[in-house]
C-alpha cells in the first residue's frame, strides 16, 4: 500500500515527487501553489466531437455539403394575374405564343363550310328525265354535256317577267343549245343555232328547237345524237331566271359588245365596248338577236361569251373567300337549274369545273360549222368537227373549223 504524506513514507518534497505537484525539484511550496491549476486539454485525434445538425433536405432535392448553413425553405411565386404575361427566362416580358391550334380549327371549319354548302344546295336541285330510249351512240372518250337554255317562265312572277322582258310565252322552248366537251384536249364549247334544220325523229325535218317543244329533253337529246353522232353524257337545263341569279350571285360579269345594242324585245339598251353587266343586262345580251344582220348566229356568240364570263368569276378566289358570295352562288342553282336524272354531286362539280375552263387559252368556243346565214350545217366541215369531238381530239381543231359564227374564215 502506497504511503501517504505524513505517514512516514516517501517525502513529498523529494525530487522524485516534485513533478507531481507542478513544482520544481526540491520545491515543496511550489507544488502547493500549482496543485489545483487547471491544465488546458488538447483534443485527441480520435476523440468524438459534436457536429452541428444540418436540416435534412427534402426527398429528391440536391444536397449542399459545401456549407453548414441550413437550406431556406422553397417559397412558390405568387400566381400570375389573368392577362399578365409571364416573365421570360433571363428577365424581361414574353409575348403570348401564337396559338397554331386556333388557326387549324378555323381552317377546318372553313373547309367544312365549303363542303357543306354544295351538298345543302344539291338537295334542292330538280332533276329531269333526259335519256332517250332505243339505239344510241356507243360510249366515247371524254365527257359531253348538253346545256339547254329553256325559255320557260316557270318560277318568275309577273313583275319579274316584265322587268326581264321575257313576255308570257306558254309551253317549253329553248333559245340556247350548247355542247360542252371535256377530255384529253382543250375544253370545247359549241353552240347549235336554234334555227338549225335537222331531222326530228317522228316529226320530220324542222328547226332543232322544235324537238324540245315536241318531246322535251329526251327528244332533243335523241335528235342531236342522230344528227351529230356525238353521245350525250349529261344534261343541264337553265331557266331564264337562272342566268340572272348566277350573274348577280358572282357580283356581275364583263361583256364586250362590238356595237351599240338597242333591243326592246330583250329589254336591252347598252353601248359599244367592254362594261360591267348585272344579271338583267346579261340576260338581255344573251337573248338579243335583232341588233345585227347575223340574228341567231350573233346571239349564240353572246351566249358563249356570257357563259365564259360566268366561269371566270366562279373560279375567282374571291368567290370562295367571300362566304356571302359563295352561299348566294351555290343557292342560286336550285331555283333555276335542273340536272339530268342520275347526275351526282361529283358529276355536277365536274361540269362546273369544266365551265371555268372554256375561255381564252383554256378552251375553244365555236359555233357549229355552217355554210350560210340560213344556219345550214356545212356538210364537210360540220362532219369533221363532230368526228374530232367523238374521238376526243379537240387539240387538233383549228380556226377553219372553230369560228365564233360557225362560218368558214
Amino acid at each position: 500500500m502506497a504511503d501517504r504524506p505524513g505517514s512516514g513514507g516517501p517525502d513529498e518534497g523529494t525530487p522524485e515527487y516534485g513533478w507531481l505537484y507542478g513544482g520544481k525539484s526540491g520545491d515543496v511550496s511550489g507544488a502547493d501553489e500549482q496543485a489545483t491549476r487547471a491544465i488546458p486539454r488538447q483534443p485527441r485525434p480520435d476523440e468524438t466531437r459534436a457536429i452541428p445538425v444540418q436540416p435534412r433536405a427534402a426527398a429528391g432535392a440536391p444536397s449542399n455539403s459545401s456549407t453548414s448553413r441550413p437550406t431556406p425553405p422553397h417559397i412558390a411565386p405568387p400566381p400570375s394575374q389573368p392577362g399578365t404575361p409571364r416573365p421570360a427566362k433571363g428577365g424581361g416580358s414574353r409575348r403570348p405564343k401564337f396559338r397554331v391550334r386556333y388557326l387549324v380549327v378555323l381552317l377546318l371549319l372553313w373547309v367544312a363550310y365549303l363542303v357543306f354548302v354544295p351538298f345543302y344546295a344539291w338537295h334542292h336541285v330538280h332533276q329531269v328525265a333526259w335519256e332517250p330510249a332505243g339505239a344510241r351512240p356507243a360510249d366515247q372518250p371524254g365527257t359531253t354535256y348538253l346545256m339547254v337554255g329553256s325559255d320557260s317562265r316557270a318560277g318568275l312572277t309577273q313583275q319579274q317577267r316584265k322587268a326581264l322582258g321575257t313576255g308570257n310565252a306558254a309551253g317549253q322552248r329553248t333559245d340556247t343549245i350548247i355542247l360542252l366537251h371535256t377530255g384529253s384536249g382543250p375544253n370545247l364549247l359549241m353552240s347549235i343555232p336554234r334555227d338549225s334544220m335537222v331531222d326530228i325523229p317522228g316529226h320530220g325535218n324542222s328547226k332543232i328547237n322544235a324537238a324540245f317543244a315536241y318531246g322535251g329533253p329526251k327528244l332533243l337529246v335523241q335528235t342531236i345524237e342522230r344528227a351529230t353522232g356525238i353521245r350525250i353524257d349529261d344534261y343541264v337545263e337553265i331557266g331564264l331566271g337562272g342566268l340572272v341569279g348566277v350573274v348577280d350571285a358572282v357580283g356581275g360579269i364583263q361583256i364586250c359588245p362590238t356595237q351599240n345594242m338597242l333591243d326592246p324585245l330583250a329589254n336591252l339598251d347598252i353601248k359599244k365596248g367592254c362594261q360591267q353587266a348585272d344579271g338583267k343586262t346579261a340576260l338581255g345580251y344573251a337573248r338579243s338577236r335583232h341588233t345585227s344582220g347575223l340574228g341567231d348566229i350573233d346571239r349564240a356568240k353572246h351566249q358563249r361569251e356570257v357563259i365564259s364570263a360566268i366561269g371566270n368569276k366562279v373560279v375567282s378566289p374571291w368567290t370562295v373567300l367571300n362566304p356571302v358570295r359563295y352561299w348566294r352562288l351555290l343557292n342560286a342553282i336550285p331555283d333555276f337549274f335542273a340536272f339530268g336524272d342520275g347526275t351526282s354531286t361529283v358529276r355536277a362539280g365536274l361540269w362546273a369545273s369544266a365551265m371555268t375552263h372554256v375561255s381564252g387559252t383554256d378552251g375553244l368556243t365555236c359555233g357549229v360549222p355552217i355554210s350560210d346565214l340560213g344556219v345550214h350545217w356545212d356538210p364537210t366541215r360540220s362532219k369533221q368537227m363532230f368526228q374530232k369531238i367523238i374521238a376526243d381530239d379537240t387539240a387538233s381543231i383549228g380556226k377553219s373549223l372553230c369560228s365564233p359564227t360557225g362560218l368558214a374564215n
